[in-house]
């Protein structure tokens, strides 16, 4: 992750930023769509948790989430709040996680947008590697549309819609964040995933004396199960595939059963 990325977010998290804030109104929805699949009491990501604003809105809906940030303020004051779940926050990025974890449900709320095209992208595909099969990828980003507050340059405009801007002042100033198009959120989950809800615009008057309105994406999606050789046609046709296969003796581990995903290890830096 960026120095400076972090740094930003240092500053923000000292200032008090979202310490008082109400969780985001997606959180309903994401424990919604979760509940309805079985997966609550189940391990579920949040990359950027941040201070808690959502995350313990997530825990106390039912989720066990492990908590991930790169910010140490926002991870102590979020540990402050929640002490039990101190052991289930990460100081990092996706790098920090155990290489094979992957997890029933993955949230990221105002975290890719971070970078140029290139980089904000491939966060979000190193993310999306994290979601096991038939799970959830609850996501929420800048949207084309915003009204940016401070003065920038704007760069990388794609046919799919999509810009990134460059701060010259205010909070993010130096940093460069990526406004995504529609049809660009699209084509990233055009492989592997199908949407659960679909991308949809919310927008956010700025209170003063910040000015403008800012737009953001939200969508869910579900990543694809493999598929199984019982759903595969059959190359002798229709009646070839009435016929019922052998069976098998029944085995744990590589063979496709269906069992309780283990719950992440540890990594070695943990908060303190």
């Amino acid at each position: 992750m960026d120095a400076r990325v972090v740094a930003a977010w240092e500053a923000q998290y000292r200032s008090g930023r979202y310490a008082k804030d109400p969780p985001d109104p997606m959180v309903a929805s994401i424990l919604r769509e979760a509940s309805a699949r079985g997966f609550l009491g189940r391990p579920a990501l949040e990359v950027g948790c941040g201070n808690g604003r959502n995350y313990r809105a997530l825990v106390a809906g039912g989720l066990d989430v492990v908590g991930l940030d790169v910010s140490p303020t926002a991870l102590a004051q979020l540990a402050a709040r929640s002490p039990e779940r101190r052991d289930r926050l990460v100081l990092g990025d996706l790098t920090a996680l155990p290489g094979r974890a992957r997890y029933p449900v993955v949230i990221g709320v105002q975290v890719f947008q971070h970078g140029d095209r290139r980089t904000s992208h491939s966060h979000l595909r190193r993310a999306q590697r994290r979601v096991g099969p038939g799970g959830l990828f609850a996501l929420r980003v800048n949207a084309t549309g915003t009204e940016l507050e401070f003065a920038h340059t704007v760069s990388e405009r794609g046919s799919d819609g999509g810009y990134t801007a460059q701060y010259l002042e205010g909070p993010k100033a130096g940093l460069k964040i990526r406004f995504f198009g529609r049809r660009e959120l699209v084509r990233l989950f055009a492989t592997g995933f199908s949407e659960v809800v679909p991308p949809h615009a919310v927008a956010t008057e700025r209170a003063p004396p910040a000015r403008g309105r800012w737009l953001q994406w939200e969508a869910i999606w579900a990543r694809s199960s493999p598929r199984s050789p019982s759903a595969s046609p059959s190359p002798r046709g229709p009646r070839a595939s009435r016929r019922r296969a052998p069976r098998t003796p029944a085995r744990s581990g590589r063979d496709g059963s269906r069992r309780r995903p283990a719950r992440p290890r540890s990594p070695a830096r943990r908060v303190r």
